[in-house]
């Protein structure tokens, strides 16, 4: 099963971040917290690694409304969206909310999740 939505960009990585994150703005999202893998690796464990940034964007009335539906929806939010470095290539994915529909019982998590993605397969779709 696939569970995100990738493209790989003719972006430096830190050009691919900044454009991600105003296409994600564009389309409604903020960034809440942006977890920087190769730092926190090379601190804990002393690691050597790609660059490779985890960006948690939330879409305040789309989570809004999913709450409402799904109380235990912070349990798979926010929305993650990645950009990474592998052998000097740059990819910027998103995770694919549709995929939460096969894990929860909550029919109306569905046209939630679609609306999520339409916004995220533009944003991908953009970069």
């Amino acid at each position: 099963m696939s569970y995100g939505i990738s493209k790989p960009v003719a972006l430096t990585f830190d050009a691919a971040v900044t454009k991600v994150t105003d296409e994600l703005k564009k389309e409604g999202f903020g960034v809440l917290t942006t977890i920087d893998v190769k730092e926190t690796l090379k601190k804990k464990l002393n690691v050597d690694v790609e660059r490779y940034v985890i960006l948690g964007a939330c879409n305040p009335p789309f989570a809004h409304e999913a709450m409402q539906a799904e109380p235990e929806i912070g349990l798979l939010l926010p929305c993650n969206v990645i950009v990474y470095e592998r052998d000097g290539k740059v990819t910027v994915s998103a995770f694919d909310p549709q995929v939460m529909t096969k894990v929860l019982t909550n029919d109306a998590m569905a046209p939630i999740a679609g609306a999520v993605r339409e916004r995220l397969v533009r944003v991908i779709a953009a970069m």
